[in-house]
């Protein structure tokens, strides 16, 4: 994985390698559509000693393109803080959530994507008291899409498959991410064990009540929350006897 910060804005991407050979031609592309975009060339960019930055390729192009490339002292990860600083609460939020909702970790990247998506859209810098994302495109951002990641949700089939008259109409699965090409999710889908980015969406992220209810210490050795919740219900407590111990008499 590589993080790219913006020195002003503090807007975040990060970008995914399958190798670490990968890094320059995934670094070219994703400059030249950031430099479309905002309509300015990349003048300084500092990394670390790694191969996958300190290579003859990284070299050629910032002296063809007069790109200032810095790098921090080795074993003095603080000279490059704002990028250090921005790692930290990209894999705690990953970890949380993935723990949180009991994702495996093969939706790591789509979670971390999701993490990412949501930083430079709520984060706020501060003496400036705007968000990255206000501060990189000169507007604030709609945040009334967001949802809880991990979060049950319906896909509609909308001609994806075809459909008797008394077929279900949607399919259950797992919120993952938001698009990065269009306005859409990126989701689990639960019947055909694909990822897929649909609008057309019902969430339900209501958490159930007896889930919540069932707290740290109801737990003992052997047994699951499955029994624990089932116990609650039935108005027991896992930690008491089943009424046929010594100290089940009860004095009348």
């Amino acid at each position: 994985m590589c993080v790219i910060v913006d020195d002003y804005s503090r807007f975040t991407w990060t970008l995914f390698l399958a190798f670490k050979d990968e890094t320059f031609e995934k670094f070219i592309a994703f400059l030249k559509k950031v430099e479309m975009r905002v309509g300015h060339s990349l003048v300084c960019l500092r990394s670390d000693h790694g191969t996958k930055f300190e290579n003859s390729r990284f070299i050629n192009y910032c002296n063809e393109h007069g790109v200032d490339h810095n790098f921090y002292a080795p074993r003095t990860p603080h000279q490059n803080g704002v990028v250090e600083r921005k790692n930290r609460p990209l894999e705690y939020r990953t970890r949380t959530m993935l723990i949180a909702r009991g994702l495996p970790r093969i939706f790591c990247a789509k979670v971390l994507n999701t993490s990412c998506y949501i930083i430079n859209r709520c984060m706020i810098r501060p003496i400036v008291n705007k968000t990255p994302y206000e501060l990189f495109k000169g507007r604030k951002p709609n945040i009334m899409h967001l949802r809880i990641c991990g979060c049950k949700c319906f896909v509609h089939n909308n001609g994806k498959d075809a459909l008797g008259k008394f077929d279900p109409r949607s399919d259950e699965a797992i919120f993952l991410s938001y698009s990065s090409h269009s306005k859409a999710y990126k989701l689990f889908n639960k019947r055909t064990l694909c990822v897929e980015e649909s609008v057309h969406v019902l969430f339900d992220e209501s958490n159930s009540l007896s889930e919540n209810d069932v707290q740290d210490e109801d737990f003992e050795l052997g047994l699951t929350r499955k029994d624990c919740l089932s116990n609650h219900e039935q108005g027991k407590n896992p930690q008491e006897g089943s009424g046929t111990g010594p100290d089940s008499n009860v004095d009348q």
